[in-house]
């Protein structure tokens, strides 16, 4: 099989795969609504004292879509996926962006292909790792290209900086860039 062939097949696993896990969420988040408005409609309350916590936004689960696009590509899938889900999004930005001439794989001087020859260049400065309100969020959905068989740098960054404990990750990784 060619190149091409083999690219096209591999981005219609990935937009499959994606769709998937977007229906799951979406079901879940259903799921989690009819409980929250079931429980919420057996709460019992007289005039004086009621029970907040149960219609509040803190009791809401809430879905994050973080992605890192060096093109439009992977912007795009994380647009789509976020207004599906209603979710919140963030985009990881590097101080440094990416410019076309950066992303050329094939030029042994380019900004990518040095970074991946060496391993001290990866630790991409964002201009902001901080999410607003990230302790709400319990999934986070996290969209970025593949650079050599990896998540892209500025990814790793973003990881490093944040605190995922007691969220569900969804790493949803664009395969189209295969060097």
């Amino acid at each position: 099989m060619n190149k091409k062939i083999i690219i096209g097949i591999i981005i219609i696993l990935v937009i499959i795969v994606l769709a998937i896990c977007g229906y799951f969420l979406m079901e879940n988040k259903n799921e989690d609504n009819n409980t929250t408005n079931d429980n919420a409609s057996n709460v019992v309350t007289d005039d004086s004292t009621t029970d907040e916590n149960a219609n509040t936004e803190s009791n809401i689960k809430k879905t994050l879509v973080v992605y890192f696009s060096a093109q439009v590509h992977t912007e795009e899938v994380a647009q789509k996926i976020a207004n599906n889900l209603n979710a919140d999004i963030f985009e990881i930005v590097p101080v440094n962006e990416y410019i076309s001439e950066d992303l050329d794989w094939t030029d042994d001087n380019s900004r990518v292909t040095r970074e991946h020859e060496d391993e001290s260049l990866r630790n991409i400065e964002l201009v902001s790792t901080t999410v607003e309100n990230w302790e709400d969020y319990d999934t986070v959905l996290i969209g970025y290209p593949i650079w050599w068989g990896i998540a892209a740098w500025p990814v790793n960054t973003f990881v490093a900086a944040n605190n995922f404990s007691g969220k569900t990750v969804i790493p949803a990784r664009r395969t189209s860039f295969l060097f």
